[in-house]
């Protein structure tokens, strides 16, 4: 039996969700951070859980020549994967797409998919920091311990020199104590920044005029189609994607597959895609959004587009349900991003009652939406198209987009079967 601080000399096989990679021994698996596979070990054994065990790595016997100088701290803003090249990562990334929809979505994806990666650094348009007297910064993976931000690469120059002036503030009192989190939202450029400030039981001793200058929304500008754009204000607190550097192959990316005369985005945030399919050329669009503040971000986009666009403020179960004749859906494209959970089976329910001709699914959790793929598959669509978008460098996230077509199979019973 495997305890709690033993030595293990492992195999390293291949990648599992979650950063960590997977080893046997003695027909036990275990999972392993920092390592790569092909790679052997020896690993320290932090934790046994259910049938599985958890281990970090003490020594190298045999590297990878894919290994390089890991992060400062790797638990610190997820940079799990900075010991490996990056052309390798998009690799593995793609083999966890692959796997995933194999092991949990019983669907063969026989080639390994493309993975659009990103520069390594300065990528991030967005940011949760935690405040802890006068430090600021992310907290380490698994702890309330606060780590150093600027020194994750994930922030650009002058976002991290504003980090440094926000610091010496509070070291002299301008809401120390008061100010526990900020949450931090920029432009494509990183020239105009939205800032939140949570506090804490005390208070109201603070504002953010006193401790930050800065706006409560940012804009953009993004080329979706050749001469085409979208212009998209959001408030700092709305939903947004992460990185500035795949924004608009993103956007690009998701108006290409979706194209379509009748479009229904669901989850559609402040517009990105939906209002970028309507920006490309699409006639008929319906945005839903169930959040305030997005839901408030989404209808000042979509106010230019007139009565080519329509913005249901409501969740998207209570939308699907409302619809009288789902069936009049028939032929539209639905383009879909729920958030990690992946989509509730009401929201399941209501989009094979409506039978798009094509569904456009954009996740941030490969597992869900493997999950979600098998009811989609079992309810008459075909898988036709997965690809992933590496969001996060370093990371283990990567964003997956996966496309749908209409089967020759019925869905008629199928929605009230998992509703």
């Amino acid at each position: 039996m495997i305890e709690r601080g033993a030595r293990l000399t492992l195999d390293i096989d291949k990648p599992a969700a979650g950063g960590r990679m997977l080893a046997r021994h003695g027909g036990q698996v275990v999972l392993v951070a920092g390592t790569i596979p092909g790679e052997r070990v020896v690993a320290r054994v932090e934790r046994v859980g259910k049938g599985v065990v958890f281990a970090d790595v003490e020594e190298i016997a045999t590297p990878s020549s894919d290994r390089r100088p890991a992060a400062f701290d790797w638990r610190c803003g997820g940079n799990v994967f900075s010991h490996i090249a990056y052309p390798r990562q998009l690799v593995i990334k793609s083999q966890i797409i692959q796997d995933a929809f194999i092991r949990i979505g019983r669907l063969p994806v026989p080639a390994a998919p493309d993975v659009l990666g990103s520069p390594e650094t300065g990528y991030r348009m967005r940011a949760r920091l935690h405040v802890q007297g006068d430090r600021v910064g992310f907290l380490r993976e698994g702890t309330h311990e606060l780590c150093d931000a600027a020194l994750t690469g994930q922030l650009l120059p002058q976002t991290r020199e504003w980090l440094g002036q926000l610091q010496t503030l509070l070291a002299q009192g301008e809401g120390r104590g008061d100010v526990t989190a900020i949450e931090l939202a920029e432009n494509i450029p990183g020239d105009r920044r939205a800032v939140h400030v949570e506090l804490g039981s005390r208070g109201g001793a603070s504002s953010l005029e006193s401790l930050i200058s800065g706006d409560r929304q940012v804009t953009d500008t993004i080329a979706v189609a050749p001469n085409r754009t979208l212009t998209l204000t959001r408030d700092v607190r709305s939903f947004f994607q992460g990185n500035r550097f795949l924004l608009e192959p993103l956007a690009q990316r998701i108006a290409r597959l979706a194209q379509a005369e009748r479009v229904v985005d669901l989850y559609a945030g402040v517009g990105l895609f939906g209002l970028a399919l309507a920006a490309a050329g699409a006639m008929d669009v319906t945005l839903v959004e169930g959040d305030p503040i997005s839901s408030t971000d989404l209808a000042r986009n979509a106010t230019p587009f007139g009565g080519q666009v329509s913005v249901r403020r409501q969740s998207v179960e209570s939308f699907l349900a409302s619809r009288r004749d789902p069936r009049r859906a028939a032929g539209a494209v639905f383009v879909v991003d729920p958030p990690r959970t992946g989509m509730t089976r009401e929201a399941l329910a209501g989009i094979v009652s409506h039978q798009p001709s094509r569904i456009v699914y954009v996740s941030c959790d490969v597992a869900t939406l493997a999950r979600d793929a098998r009811t989609l598959v079992d309810a008459g669509w075909e898988l036709t198209e997965v690809t992933g978008i590496d969001l996060f460098p370093n990371t283990a996230h990567v964003e997956s987009i996966a496309v749908f077509e209409r089967g020759d199979a019925e869905a008629q019973g199928f929605a009230h079967s998992i509703g």
